[in-house]
């Protein structure tokens, strides 16, 4: 049996009770299987006598690993934004449906609505009917945020610089100075070599990272990096997070997929920003949006044109993370609560 449960933010779909085997978020799934594609790639051996070597898909074995892992897999928000993910999804989930693994996930997209309006989504849309063929879609959409609305005893852990900015700062840097009697260590920087590429933090304290929106979000740092950082450090301060706009795509994308990956390893975070976390996202669409270089860029390499319909996918849109920042939004208030941070000292 194969079920998917699929509902609003903080509607309790990530609160079932898992017995044993693998509990995992997708992106940290998907940046787990294209490093299995790599690897298996890498060490295939194409046969020399062959003058038409047969085409080779990586993807049966990766699902066969995979197999040999997990007889059962819970995935916890289950989204596609990816064009690379997407590519991919029917074969490898075929494969596992065929290998008797059992899936169970969450989405706050309903299956019909997956990689809505994204790049080449035409060639996406065949997984949506096998994910219906194998699935049980379960509806948890009571309208209530629970995350929310279970916020009795809020803690200070979002400090909101229109109030002031030096005391934004004076906060944070108290803050920082009392995690960091609690570790083992000195304040430094730290180096992380992760796929070849060194990723440098200039204020540590042991396992504890005091950083910038600017240093973790407008980098090209992708879900992997996020989840190193999330398996080291248990504590996270993001510092000048500016209010994030249609404008600040990329840097919008990577904030949500970092909150995501703090909250789902339950790694505690403060931050500072020039708004409350309720107003951090205005879907204002600029003006000179779709001419910005980045746009423009993207559009030469995938050889768009403005009038195409591709023109209007979602990776130039912004649609999928004006969706997206309302979990965002979401985790970050419970993220700041005493209720989070007292779950933390109960599984550290």
């Amino acid at each position: 049996m194969v079920q998917l449960r699929q509902g609003g933010e903080g509607g309790g779909r990530t609160q079932g009770t898992i017995d044993r085997k693998r509990r995992v978020h997708f992106n940290s799934f998907m940046t787990d299987v294209h490093a299995k594609i790599h690897d298996i790639k890498s060490k295939h051996v194409r046969d020399a006598s062959n003058s038409k070597p047969q085409p080779f898909d990586p993807i049966k074995p990766v699902a066969e690993l995979i197999t040999q892992d997990s007889w059962m897999i819970c995935f916890d928000e289950f989204q596609v934004t990816d064009i690379a993910d997407a590519m991919i999804l029917k074969r490898l989930f075929t494969y596992l449906f065929n290998n008797g693994v059992i899936v169970v996930a969450t989405s706050n997209r309903a299956p019909d609505d997956l990689y809505k309006n994204g790049l080449q989504r035409s060639n996406f849309v065949p997984f949506i009917g096998v994910l219906k063929n194998h699935c049980n879609i379960v509806t948890l959409d009571s309208g209530v945020d629970y995350r929310t609305a279970a916020l009795k005893g809020e803690s200070k852990h979002y400090f909101d610089k229109s109030q002031g900015a030096s005391d934004a700062n004076a906060s944070m840097d108290k803050l920082f100075k009392v995690l960091c009697s609690q570790e083992n260590d000195m304040i430094r920087p730290k180096t992380f070599t992760h796929f070849g590429r060194n990723i440098t933090f200039a204020k540590t304290c042991g396992q504890v990272l005091d950083s910038t929106f600017d240093e973790l979000c407008d980098k090209p740092l992708g879900a992997s990096d996020f989840l190193q950082i999330a398996q080291f450090f248990h504590t996270v301060l993001i510092r000048d997070i500016p209010q994030l706009n249609l404008k600040l795509k990329s840097q919008t994308r990577r904030f949500i997929t970092l909150i995501d990956t703090l909250y789902d390893s339950r790694v505690r975070l403060v931050v500072s920003a020039d708004v409350p976390y309720k107003y951090l996202f205005s879907n204002d669409a600029p003006d000179d949006m779709h001419t910005s270089d980045e746009h423009r860029m993207l559009m030469d390499d995938l050889k768009i044109t403005k009038d195409s319909t591709d023109a209007s996918s979602n990776i130039f849109t912004g649609e999928e993370e004006v969706f997206a920042f309302e979990r965002t939004v979401s985790r970050l208030a419970e993220m700041q609560s005493a209720e989070y941070w007292t779950l933390w000292e109960k599984h550290r």
